[in-house]
């Protein structure tokens, strides 16, 4: 059928791949948001931020209320939220994310990832100044959108950055001004595409080609765990 068709259709196979991991995440999210602060979405600022970051990965409708009922349920596992810091190939430094009903094959899993990769767990709060703690808000910039204008107005809500990248917009501000931002942008009627608490590298770190190939395999099989939610490196 050609190389066309085989490009596509390798193409379609990876985006289903990366939708069959990524859905479960974003839908654990929603549950965990909607059992913690309730299940309407426009009094559960979390839920909200859980939906909306679901949406912009093109999560089903039907899916994403699913995720919400399930809070209800009362034999629903009870989640906890764990982080685990390691270094792994080439020294590179990083720290995972997890939410878990289970923290002993959690943390037995991601001894693993690493220990195969070379690397190993380091204490946790050994990472504490190596990565920032930012809240991270993405936003489609609009024709009469000024970005030096919006990040003086935002500054009060916490803003302290807008990188601008063609039509994209992406504001940082410190973790505790998440929900002033959030609310600042709702009140703008500013629509956000996605938002997310973020771990940043204070210096990141240049590696060679080679030396990110080796890291890269052990990330995708951290990334494909089902407890870890995000995954965040010093590599530059």
């Amino acid at each position: 059928m050609g190389r066309a068709f085989e490009y596509r259709r390798a193409a379609k196979e990876k985006r289903w791949d990366k939708m069959s991991k990524m859905f479960p995440k974003l839908g654990k999210a929603i549950t965990m948001a909607a059992k913690e602060g309730g299940m309407d979405p426009t009094t559960n600022a979390k839920l909200r931020t859980a939906i909306q970051n679901a949406k912009s990965e093109n999560m089903p409708k039907d899916n994403i209320e699913s995720a919400i009922k399930r809070a209800a349920q009362k034999d629903i596992a009870s989640f906890t939220e764990v982080n685990y810091e390691g270094k792994g190939p080439h020294g590179v430094l990083v720290y995972v994310e997890c939410a878990t009903d289970n923290p002993t094959r959690t943390v037995a899993n991601v001894k693993s990832y690493f220990n195969k990769a070379g690397g190993a767990l380091v204490p946790n709060g050994s990472m504490e100044f190596i990565f920032a703690r930012k809240s991270v808000f993405e936003i489609v910039r609009t024709a009469q959108m000024d970005p030096e204008m919006l990040e003086l107005e935002l500054i009060d809500a916490g803003c302290e950055e807008i990188e601008v990248e063609d039509e994209l917009l992406t504001l940082y501000g410190d973790y505790t001004s998440f929900g002033t931002l959030a609310k600042a942008l709702e009140d703008m009627q500013i629509e956000v595409q996605k938002s997310s608490l973020k771990r940043i590298a204070t210096s990141p770190v240049d590696f060679t080609e080679d030396q990110l190939t080796e890291i890269e395999k052990m990330l995708d099989k951290i990334e494909d765990d089902d407890d870890i939610q995000q995954v965040f490196t010093n590599i530059a």
